[in-house]
């Protein structure tokens, strides 16, 4: 029984605090990126109100449409996950918690 028991808790103890981690140092990233583009957007905005530049919005608005198109390709690295559940269950739990501390 010891030696079922013993990688099981190894694995979500593991997980856990991995997953506390990434979720904790995600956050912060995150926070910091979305800084970074709201300025950068600002400064977008205002050369373009001022005539330096000039935006073609439905250019922009087309490629965001086929980046975000990609995102239905998420099952071909979601089947691995599912294989080793413990470890990624775990590991989602401490980056949820990670992630609400941060």
């Amino acid at each position: 029984m010891s030696d079922i028991v013993t990688p099981i808790v190894f694995q979500l103890g593991f997980g856990g605090i991995a997953g506390f981690i990434v979720g904790y140092a995600f956050k912060k990233l995150t926070k910091l990126l979305a800084i970074i583009a709201a300025l950068f957007f600002i400064a977008l905005i205002y050369l373009a109100y001022v005539g330096v530049i000039s935006i073609n919005f439905d250019a922009l608005v087309k490629h965001i449409g086929e980046l975000l198109g990609t995102a239905g390709q998420a099952t071909n690295w979601i089947a691995p996950i599912i294989g080793i559940l413990p470890f990624a269950g775990s590991f989602i739990v401490g980056l949820f918690i990670g992630f609400k501390i941060g």
